[in-house]
């Protein structure tokens, strides 16, 4: 009789020995690394999300309100009924002045008396063609003194003259003889009232509302540029 022979049993054909241990590979392959466990989701699960918060209400419109101060008490006093509309909008107060006494009341204004206001910071004007008194002359002054601004405003027709202040302030010199050139308003005692930005024989006045904004003076520009349209 043959004798037998123990033999191992085969493993299962395209398996191979790695694949036999795996999983329990430790407990069946006492010499196998370990594998890695498999790593979970990044980060802090999705939270959800927050409402959105209602938009806040508008903020009310700022509006004058009545000026009252030491320094208006004394331009009421010194020039009584000179003085209207005192304001202040955005702790900046404003007064209009009737233009008879413009340079006085700013003589005053630049003295220690009325509030040092030794700067001229700002000379303008604003045209409201329907309005009888169609310009507003504006300006705008400072105080180093007192680190104080005021405004002035004077109103004027179409035709009317404003005194001028170069007397009191020499910066307004420029500064009005543009208001000249762009709106045509005439500074009487001016030194030297000519146009500043536009040729001298231009005819208009380039910032008043009525003056279009494609308009020009086409004489002006035949004339001296040789074409028919600077556009």
């Amino acid at each position: 009789m043959a004798e037998e022979k123990n033999e191992p049993p085969k493993m299962a054909e395209g398996k191979t020995e790695s694949a036999v241990t795996s999983g329990s590979g430790a407990a069946t392959n006492p010499g196998a690394r370990p594998q890695p466990p498999t790593p979970g989701p990044v980060g802090d699960p999705a939270k959800p999300v927050a409402p959105a918060r209602p938009a806040a209400p508008p903020k009310p419109p700022v509006k004058p309100e009545p000026w009252s101060s030491p320094l208006l008490d004394e331009l009421l006093k010194r020039f009584a009924g000179a003085i209207t509309e005192p304001v202040t909008f955005r702790n900046q107060p404003s007064v209009n002045i009737v233009p008879e006494q413009l340079v006085a009341i700013c003589e005053f204004l630049k003295s220690p008396d009325g509030g040092a206001y030794t700067l001229l910071t700002d000379e303008t004007a604003v045209d409201f063609p329907k309005r009888a008194k169609r310009f507003d002359i504006i300006y705008h002054l400072y105080s180093f003194a007192g680190n104080n601004r005021l405004r002035l405003r004077v109103q004027v027709g179409a035709e009317e003259r404003v005194p001028s202040v170069t007397g009191v302030w020499p910066t307004a010199n420029w500064l009005e003889r543009e208001i000249f050139d762009m709106f045509g308003v005439r500074f009487d005692g001016h030194p030297d009232l000519k146009r500043l930005l536009m040729p001298d024989e231009w005819v208009g006045h380039p910032l008043r509302k009525d003056y279009d904004i494609l308009r020009q003076d086409r004489d002006w520009v035949r004339a001296n540029l040789g074409i028919d349209s600077a556009q």
